[in-house]
């Protein structure tokens, strides 16, 4: 990997997300709103926002990142773009590495953005500090970065890239504990949640809510990055240059 070229990519991914204010407003806005309306749909119940919103906050973002990412860089090969780029010195690590710093940017972005709205907006209550349910929001957006560009090395078309949704995001919805407390669950399922990245991102976001630090917050925290650097690997090395 050649760290010029990978921030070289980096530019130019930021250059042409500025020059598209709809993804942009997507990926920084389209968060808030769904916990608004989360919090808005539970503002007479009074405790649930408090008891689901931390969740949440782990859900949105990692679901926007993983459709924006995985969308806009199989349009770089349908393009033929990254034909092009490969027949320079950049390389397929280079490539991806580019991208996830990129839209690792933006998710940073976005989680702050998110964070303050749920807290100071929606009003959800957290007991530990405020930087950690922001450090827990970025960490997840960016595993949906790595998930979504992992899912745009197999893909041929957008549809299909949007068919991974219940191959990679919902099972780990419905298994993450967010409906369930997963030691609740039956032993297969159970085992089947503890090798789901969203798994650790919901019991992290707990452990900020509860107050808990120390090995019980940067478990979960350094699980999920093993996930996204794994994923990240592995969508360097399956990485196509074309989709036909």
């Amino acid at each position: 990997m050649n760290a010029v070229h990978t921030f070289a990519t980096a530019g130019r991914v930021l250059r042409q997300l500025s020059h598209d204010p709809r993804s942009i407003a997507l990926m920084l806005i389209a968060p808030s709103l769904l916990v608004g309306l989360f919090a808005w749909l539970f503002s007479e119940q009074e405790g649930v926002f408090d008891q689901f919103g931390g969740p949440i906050l782990a859900l949105f973002p990692f679901v926007i990142m993983f459709l924006i990412t995985s969308i806009t860089t199989l349009r770089e090969r349908r393009s033929g773009t990254l034909e092009r780029l490969m027949t320079t010195p950049l390389g397929k690590a280079d490539f991806i590495i580019g991208y996830a710093l990129a839209f690792g940017l933006m998710a940073t972005v976005q989680a702050i953005v998110t964070v303050a709205f749920a807290v100071y907006v929606c009003g959800l209550e957290v007991t530990g500090p405020l930087w950690q349910l922001g450090l827990v929001a970025v960490v997840d957006a960016i595993l949906g970065t790595a998930l979504g560009l992992l899912a745009s090395a197999f893909a041929r078309t957008e549809f299909q890239a949007v068919q991974f949704m219940p191959v990679l995001v919902f099972p780990q919805i419905i298994l993450g504990g967010l409906f369930m407390p997963r030691d609740q669950m039956p032993e297969v399922l159970e085992a089947i949640s503890n090798w789901l990245p969203l798994s650790y991102a919901i019991d992290a976001v707990a452990a900020v809510s509860a107050g808990d630090e120390g090995w019980d917050l940067y478990r979960p925290l350094l699980i999920i990055v093993a996930f996204a650097a794994g994923a990240l690997i592995l969508a360097a090395l399956t990485l196509r240059r074309r989709t036909a």
